[in-house]
């Protein structure tokens, strides 16, 4: 299978199976270079199983895959060079320090200058400060900071996020999106899968809903919310959602509308 010019992936009818079980039904999506590409889905509808393949955990029982021109069967350990894997749950080393844990990873990788290498990636994340501190004692948001930090050692040019923000409260997952953003605006391509509705909808340029092991949409959100018919100006008493409270609250985020006032909505 050909990568098309400025493309990062692609994925053209991917099966497979465990068992009984049909879990990729023939998923088919290209993921444009230094993008955010959002899988979206329900629990049990084969995001994590696509991420695993794209990884080379898991060979295809049919179709093909291409990471960075790479075939991921036949050219396994090119795309595992170009890659990086940020599971569901942070992987870091509780013991370790922040910048220990990251100094660890880039002697794995055979880096030169691996200090400066982890202390570029502390102050990239908003680390410094906690750097020589335990990783035992950091927040969540902070932990999934650093797990994201390790798997940029050595610059991989594409990085799969399998539900990064899974368990965090609100103001941790606004770090991480904050971290993922920033990802793509220094060039790194941005798998992510979730099936938080709103994290697609802030993170994404494109998202892609997998349901029963298929591709049953595709495209931005503006194409997305096209596919629903036009919604009607109307007004409405807007009250703050409890988020917006809790942000408000703690001091996070921009202040959110006063609860009561009336508004217009416009069409979402």
């Amino acid at each position: 299978m050909t990568t098309r010019p400025g493309e990062a992936i692609r994925v053209r009818g991917l099966e497979k199976s465990f068992g009984d079980l049909h879990v990729l039904r023939g998923t088919d999506f290209a993921v444009a270079r230094g993008s955010i590409f959002a899988l979206l889905g329900s629990n049990g509808a084969g995001k994590t199983t696509v991420v695993r393949i794209l990884s080379t955990l898991l060979r295809p029982d049919a179709g093909s895959a291409t990471v960075e021109g790479f075939d991921v069967v036949a050219r396994a350990a090119d795309v595992r060079e170009s890659i990086s894997l940020t599971g569901q749950f942070a992987a870091v080393d509780d013991v370790l320090t922040g910048r220990e844990n990251l100094v660890l990873v880039a002697r794995l990788r055979h880096l030169d200058d691996v200090g400066r290498v982890a202390d570029a990636l502390l102050a990239r994340f908003g680390l410094t400060d906690a750097a020589r501190r335990r990783v035992a004692t950091y927040s969540g948001g902070m932990r999934r900071r650093l797990d994201i930090a390790m798997s940029l050692v050595g610059d991989p040019p594409v990085i799969f996020l399998d539900e990064p923000t899974t368990g965090l409260d609100p103001q941790s997952r606004l770090e991480v999106w904050n971290s993922v953003r920033e990802l793509a605006r220094q060039g790194t391509t941005v798998l992510l899968t979730t099936q938080y509705l709103d994290e697609a909808e802030q993170l994404a340029d494109r998202i892609a809903i997998l349901h029963e092991g298929r591709i049953i949409a595709n495209g931005t959100l503006a194409d997305l919310r096209r596919l629903l018919p036009p919604a009607e100006v109307e007004h409405v008493e807007k009250q703050p959602t409890l988020e917006d409270v809790f942000l408000a609250v703690v001091g996070t985020g921009t202040a959110v509308a006063a609860a009561g006032r009336t508004r217009v909505e416009e069409p979402r």
